[in-house]
């Protein structure tokens, strides 16, 4: 079975932890931050509106410690 993804590609934890050079790491990190802007944001309000449980879920792990 394929592995899945949450907010990062396999690629981008590599990069994020700077296995493959800094210039790599500034453009997952850039990547990473307009996924939360744009994207993560409109998810976010889809759940808020038509499945508030699971955005709850969501919530409990990312807000967590």
């Amino acid at each position: 079975m394929a592995k899945t993804r949450a907010m990062l590609t396999e690629t981008e934890r590599e990069q994020i932890a700077g296995d493959h050079g800094r210039d790599r790491r500034y453009q997952a990190t850039s990547r990473i931050r307009r996924r939360i802007g744009d994207e993560l944001t409109r998810d976010v309000e889809v759940l808020a509106e038509h499945n508030p449980e699971l955005l709850k879920e969501i919530r409990e792990v990312v807000c967590e410690g």
